[in-house]
């Protein structure tokens, strides 16, 4: 039986590869700093480890103590646009601690290791974003996933390491955290309603996007330890249907039963519009056909009422507070 280490396990994405990979037959140790995830997420049947990627002795100690076959790492502080104020933290746990996950991986012969990116390398690129475009990445997040893509090639060709990468987007659904103030627009939308809030938009709303059911991330990444033809390739993995934001706050508030006025904020400098093409994650994979946006919305929402209101705290640490969007600016000074 396969045994396979889960970083970020606790969170929303990871938890969801922790069931897939127990399902699929592999023993599974779940490690995560709980920073942003719940251990009430983490299967029960999976080892739960609370430890950051940023520790090196401890991770060290881990990686002696068990014989992995697979790394699955998820762990990441992914507030994109946040990013840019944070720099040295963001670069601390997106970028040290997952070099200092290769490291292990080299040094004990993990047979695949498999890293979850993000669409942000690709910047401004080129409608839909393919994987053979030359990332362009705007922000320090989408670097910081660049870097470690770069990493892994390198290691591959030093080392031996054999690696998948997966470029996922704007994924949503069950076990996200919805008190997250700085990203996961869907999770922030549904929590606002249930508070009774307004929904607070950037710009004018036009911007477009692809939002992905996690049902149709988390199986193909779990997938991937064994999968033929996926080793050291990058793949695109998400929705192919593009929303503008406005169109997608209507959407959220049919699934969540409920109206709410929308609140329209500065626009922040981002990038517009981005979408992927996954005709090779398809080709590889065999994805199935993705989840409608309604009916995703429909079972989120669900859990999102189950669960209540969501608080979490302001980001404490701001490094940069020149440009910092005003809302957040209000937000770290109250």
């Amino acid at each position: 039986m396969p045994i396979s280490l889960v970083t970020g396990a606790a969170g929303f994405i990871g938890s969801h590869v922790v069931d897939a990979l127990l399902a699929g037959g592999h023993r599974v140790v779940a490690l995560d700093d709980l920073s942003g995830g719940f251990v009430d997420n983490v299967n029960p049947q999976a080892m739960f480890i609370e430890a950051s990627c940023t520790d090196h002795t401890k991770l060290a100690r881990i990686f002696n103590e068990y014989e992995f076959d697979y790394v699955f790492h998820l762990a990441a502080y992914a507030a994109e646009g946040l990013s840019h104020f944070i720099k040295r933290f963001n670069y601390t746990n997106n970028v040290i601690g997952s070099v200092n996950l290769i490291n292990e991986a080299i040094k004990h012969d993990v047979k695949r290791f498999i890293f979850t990116s993000s669409i942000a390398v690709y910047g401004r690129n080129q409608l839909p974003m393919r994987e053979e475009l030359i990332p362009s990445p705007e922000d320090s997040y989408g670097i910081a996933k660049y870097a470690v893509e770069l990493e892994l090639k390198a290691s591959h060709e030093m080392f031996g390491l054999d690696y998948v990468i997966f470029r996922p987007h704007n994924v949503y659904g069950e076990r996200q955290n919805t008190g997250d103030k700085y990203r996961n627009v869907i999770g922030i939308f549904m929590n606002q309603i249930l508070a009774g809030k307004s929904l607070t938009l950037f710009g004018d709303g036009e911007q477009k996007r692809a939002f992905s059911y996690i049902a149709d991330v988390a199986p193909t990444i779990a997938k991937s330890a064994t999968h033929d033809g996926a080793n050291n390739g990058v793949f695109n993995v998400g929705a192919d249907t593009v929303y503008t934001v406005n169109e997608l706050a209507k959407a959220i508030m049919d699934a969540m039963g409920s109206s709410a006025p929308l609140n329209y904020l500065p626009a922040r400098n981002e990038v517009v519009n981005a979408w992927g093409d996954h005709a090779k994650v398809q080709n590889v994979f065999g994805t199935p056909k993705e989840e409608s946006l309604a009916d995703g919305l429909k079972r989120m929402a669900d859990w999102v009422k189950a669960s209540g209101v969501r608080q979490s705290k302001p980001f404490e640490g701001i490094e940069i507070e020149k440009n910092l969007p005003p809302s957040w600016k209000a937000q770290i000074n109250n």
